[in-house]
Formats: C-alpha cells, sequence, structure tokens
C-alpha cells in the first residue's frame, strides 16, 4: 500500500470513528472498528481491546484474531503483562523483543511466542485522569513499531476514548459504568449469538461474528439488538446473506425457530468469552 492510499485510508478511518460518535451508537461496534482498522492501515498482525467493567477489572471486548484473544485472555488470568501494565500505569508499554524480556512476564512470553506473537505495543485508552483499557498492537515480526504508526494508532485510539467518555458521562460517573457495563453485558449476548450462527449455519466461530455484523450493518441496527434476536431465536442467518431487494434488506417477520437451550454455547467474561464448541470466541479478522 503506497503513502497516498495509506493515508486516504487513514482518513477514511477517522470519518467512520467520527460517524459513530452519534446518539444511542453501539460502543462494541465502535471498537471492533478501532482494531480493524488498526490491523488493516498499521504495520501489525493483529490488534485487540481490553475494556474496563465497572468493578475496574479488565475483559477482552473486541479482536482481529483468536491468537490475539489468548494472548490477552492469558494477561487477565495471570494479572500481568505489558496490556496489564499499561492500563495500571497509565503509559505506553513498548516490548520489541519478547525474547530478550520473556523474564519479565513467562507465562505471557511463552503463551505469546506459541502464538507466533514476537513483539506487542500497548496504548492506553485515556482521556485526562480517566482511564478505560487499553488498545494493544501485536505483531510476528520483533522490533519497534514505527513512528508514524504509533501516531495514526494513539490518535485512532484517542478518538475511540472520547467517544465514549463524552460530556454527558464524564459529568455522570454513574452513567459512565452503567454505559461500559452494558457495553460488556452485550458482549456475552454476542458471543452466545455467534455460537448460534456458528452451529445453524455450520460456519466457523470468526464466519458467523462476520455474518451477524453484516446483517447488523445492511439493516442499520446494533449488534447487540441482531445478537438478541438469534439467542431468541427471533432470527436466523444462513452461511451466505445477501439482500436481493430492499423489501429483502428489512424483513417485517423474521423467520421462526424453535427454542433451544442457551447452554450449548458456554460465556463467561471473568476469564474471557466461550465461544461454539468451548473455543475462545471472539471476533476476527
Amino acid at each position: 500500500m503506497n503513502d497516498t492510499i495509506r493515508l486516504e485510508r487513514l482518513i477514511d478511518a477517522f470519518a467512520t470513528l467520527a460517524d459513530t460518535l452519534v446518539a444511542g451508537y453501539d460502543v462494541i461496534d465502535l471498537l471492533q472498528t478501532l482494531v480493524e482498522n488498526c490491523h488493516d492501515l498499521l504495520d501489525v498482525d493483529s490488534a485487540g481491546i481490553l475494556l474496563a467493567n465497572a468493578e475496574g477489572r479488565l475483559e477482552v471486548v473486541a479482536s482481529t484474531s483468536e491468537a490475539n484473544t489468548l494472548v490477552e485472555i492469558m494477561q487477565l488470568d495471570a494479572n500481568a503483562g505489558p496490556c496489564m501494565e499499561c492500563f495500571q500505569t497509565r503509559e505506553v508499554v513498548s516490548l520489541p523483543d519478547i525474547d530478550v524480556d520473556s523474564s519479565r512476564w513467562p507465562d505471557f512470553s511463552t503463551t505469546a511466542l506459541a502464538q507466533g506473537i514476537h513483539s506487542v505495543y500497548a496504548i492506553p485508552l485515556r482521556l485526562r485522569e480517566t482511564t478505560i483499557g487499553t488498545l494493544n498492537l501485536m505483531r510476528n515480526e520483533r522490533g519497534e513499531l514505527n513512528t508514524a504508526d504509533i501516531r495514526a494508532a494513539q490518535a485512532l485510539a484517542d478518538v475511540a476514548t472520547i467517544g465514549i467518555l463524552q460530556e454527558r458521562t464524564i459529568r455522570d460517573a454513574s452513567t459512565l459504568q452503567d454505559q461500559l457495563q452494558k457495553a460488556l453485558s452485550s458482549r456475552i449476548i454476542i458471543e452466545q449469538a455467534k455460537g448460534v450462527v456458528a452451529e445453524t449455519a455450520d460456519v466457523p466461530i470468526e464466519a458467523a461474528f462476520g455474518l451477524i455484523r453484516q446483517y447488523a450493518r445492511s439493516h442499520q441496527t446494533s449488534l447487540s439488538l441482531v445478537a438478541r434476536r438469534l439467542v431468541a431465536r427471533e432470527l436466523r442467518l444462513g452461511s451466505v446473506w445477501a439482500p436481493a431487494t430492499e423489501t429483502d434488506a428489512r424483513p417485517a417477520t423474521p423467520e421462526p425457530l424453535p427454542p433451544s437451550p442457551l447452554g450449548t454455547w458456554p460465556i463467561s467474561l471473568e476469564r474471557g468469552s466461550v465461544g461454539h464448541n468451548g473455543a475462545h470466541g471472539f471476533p476476527g479478522h
């Protein structure tokens, strides 16, 4: 990708993030857009976001790969790693060569290297004195992330953070906690919906998330609402979905499905969500 095209796509990325900063925007969709932009436009192989819940504990809410998700969950379990340190110190943490610093966080290093990850760059999602999570960039190659990409990643993270910490939530701490907790609760429903789609459409977990997001965007509705309808069996998505007509794009009566117990797709955000068939099921690129 040449510099001109990259610059144009970065401008589009900022415009897309800005478009989400309206009343009723979907926090999960905002953060997923952020990590996908980082993956597509920066010199990184995967990106993920850890968001603090109402109790201040971090949880994985967006990711571009299962490997990234696994490494982040391992840090949460061990309460140690560059992303955890980034959140605790509110400072950027750069780990250009995991092998060199393997003794610093041995469990993290072992898991990351096993997934082919050799360098990490963690950026706090913060505004003034408020820190709500971290943006984590992972690379398969060793070495520092270049300066231009660091600046772009920080700017994208800042826009997303400002979007979440709007003035009305800054003025009311309880509103902020409710908003963030709602986003984390929505993640549970989305993970359940991914399991439903993976089962009924016979597709992998990551493809299931793509179908759900495609449907939500085509129908101009939130991921959370589509997920709730899928889990309630009020909606069914096939392995290939594309509305043929304007009428088809917003059906009045979704296809009914027989009830099914939700226990088939267990979820626990305490130590990362678990998707269909017990696999960690977060969005993938």
